[in-house]
């Protein structure tokens, strides 16, 4: 249970959040959103819930302010991903607290970014703050499995909620990284766009028992060849550039020098192969890039298929088009190779910073040693359904980790867990920032 203060500590209210198995699919978020209300209902906060699902639903919660400021968004979901397969030190959705760690499935992503943005916001009612605008917090469904009916939800059917809103805190960032003995803190202000598409091989069908060369099939085998080989064309995207000076400006030397150079298109591939394992954070920001992951052919073992249809996860550096995608993959593969696109979710292609500096401001405060800079997110969150509605979000659930915490491998993995006084770090950050802008 949690303590009958009125404003319970985030570590209390993470280990409610994550007793709820809110694995997605099925998702079943419904007791855990009551359980929100409850608690912001003890605390004299209204809240509504809003659902295309009525075990699906979302939790929508207004802090009034003294009107001198747009209100801010603050918002987090619910679900989280399997834990099926995966070998556990302690039970997923027990909660448990031991050798100073939060232990369970949403300790990262993203029960513990609601656990802070709540306290903090139950702090502001207990203490009376008077906050400069008002303060939405919005607890949502099914992120992990695309938003349908959340975000996306909200968005489209109920836009008037978030009038007048313009910058929004959600994940993923405000957590230290190191890098070259610099503890950064990254903020997230944009992210790649989704383009999902196929690509489409034909060629003659036949018997499995009189071999065919240059078929449907060995169109397919040269294309992955090359799909594994080859990168796309380098695209410098303004906030990308941003977050390479920033980190540049922080690192010494030829270090630095180096790593801005990344940011001009006539070196960027050759210092990329010569990163080594740290290209993995800079190489899908400054190209478009598609994955191969899903293969329909011949539903017979002895019949040569004449289509064989790829399924390709696209993604977009920020401000690029599909065509642009489109071309560069004819481009590779060859004209012979036919694509259509599946879904594409375009966003800004540039952030709006206003807050920016105020955020990084209270990180500085908290954490002289660290420096917040800009970052760009590779994959995507809910951020992508709120910019419809003009708001920017900024990767901001806040945690200061131990310098061999490595946060990106723990998400969704077997054992997620989170520092407790992290938790209590990221609460003062937001609380301080609710109280600020």
């Amino acid at each position: 249970m949690l303590s009958p203060t009125p404003a319970p500590n985030p570590a209390e209210l993470l280990q409610q959040l994550i007793r709820f198995d809110t694995t997605n699919p099925p998702g079943n978020e419904r007791e855990c959103g009551l359980f929100i209300r409850d608690i912001l209902d003890q605390a004299g906060i209204e809240s509504i819930l809003l659902a295309r699902h009525a075990e699906r639903p979302n939790l929508i919660a207004r802090l009034k302010g003294a009107g001198n400021a747009p209100p801010l968004l603050l918002y987090g979901h619910m679900d989280v991903v399997t834990t099926a397969g995966q070998d556990w030190q302690v039970p997923p959705f027990e909660g448990r607290i031991q050798d100073g760690y939060l232990w369970g499935r949403g300790a990262l992503d993203t029960k513990s970014g609601l656990a802070m943005y709540l306290a903090a916001m139950l702090r502001a009612k207990a203490e009376g703050t008077n906050l400069p605008g008002d303060v939405i917090f919005t607890a949502v469904s099914d992120e992990e499995a695309g938003g349908d009916y959340g975000a996306k939800y909200l968005a489209q059917e109920h836009p008037g909620l978030f009038e007048g809103v313009r910058h929004a805190l959600g994940e993923f960032g405000g957590f230290n990284i190191n890098l070259v003995g610099q503890r950064f803190y990254p903020i997230m202000i944009a992210e790649k766009q989704i383009c999902w598409m196929t690509a489409t091989f034909r060629g003659p069908a036949g018997h499995g028992s009189m071999p065919l060369h240059g078929g449907a099939m060995a169109k397919l085998g040269r294309a992955l060849t090359l799909l594994d080989r080859r990168r796309l064309p380098v695209h410098i995207s303004p906030p990308v550039k941003l977050m390479i000076d920033r980190l540049a400006d922080h690192l010494p030397g030829l270090t630095g020098r180096l790593l801005r150079l990344l940011t001009n298109p006539a070196w960027t591939d050759f210092l990329l192969d010569r990163l080594g394992p740290r290209a993995s954070l800079f190489d899908p920001l400054l190209h478009h890039t598609v994955s191969p992951t899903m293969l329909q052919a011949s539903d017979k073992l002895n019949v040569i298929p004449c289509q064989v249809t790829l399924g390709l996860d696209g993604r977009l550096t920020p401000g690029g088009k599909p065509e642009q995608l489109i071309a560069e993959l004819g481009q590779l593969l060859g004209p012979e190779v036919e694509f259509e696109i599946l879904a594409a979710e375009p966003g800004p292609a540039e952030p709006d910073l206003a807050i920016f500096e105020r955020l990084a401001g209270v990180l500085r405060q908290l954490d002289p040693s660290g420096a917040p800079v800009p970052y760009v997110l590779s994959g995507v969150t809910d951020a992508r359904f709120f910019s419809q509605l003009g708001i920017q979000t900024y990767g901001f659930t806040p945690l200061k980790l131990p310098e061999d915490f490595n946060f990106v491998s723990t998400v969704h993995a077997a054992d997620e867990r989170v520092p407790v006084d992290a938790l209590d770090f990221g609460a003062q950050a937001v609380y301080q920032v609710i109280n600020s802008l």
